[in-house]
């Protein structure tokens, strides 16, 4: 309540928009789902990767991704994706901690080639 709400979603729309920029450099990176308003999560896949692998391997850099449906699974029937790596975002999360993930889906990636 200190903080305010406006403050705390300018925070979590400023890491959003870092972490979207900086995951967009990963190649073989494809974000899925780029509304314009949108909450502090980014649901992704690498190719060549399967999100279960992804996630049990960033977790050895302390880096914790949701993975599989999310609770999705028609929408992403209808779009053909069979499941995501997901990170989300919140107040106490900071652009260092989105380059530990960039880092780890970055050596995740090479692992996976």
């Amino acid at each position: 309540q200190h903080l305010g709400m406006d403050a705390i979603a300018e925070h979590e729309n400023s890491v959003l928009d870092y972490a979207t920029a900086q995951l967009s450099t990963i190649e073989g990176l494809t974000i899925v789902g780029t509304a314009q308003e949108k909450a502090g999560v980014i649901s992704f896949t690498i190719d060549g990767a399967h999100p279960n692998d992804i996630g049990t391997l960033v977790d050895h850099f302390g880096v914790a991704l949701r993975t599989g449906h999310h609770c999705a699974m028609p929408v992403m029937q209808f779009f053909n994706v069979a499941a995501t790596a997901r990170a989300s975002f919140g107040l106490y999360n900071t652009t260092e901690e989105i380059d530990v993930l960039v880092a780890s889906l970055k050596h995740v990636r090479e692992m996976l080639r």
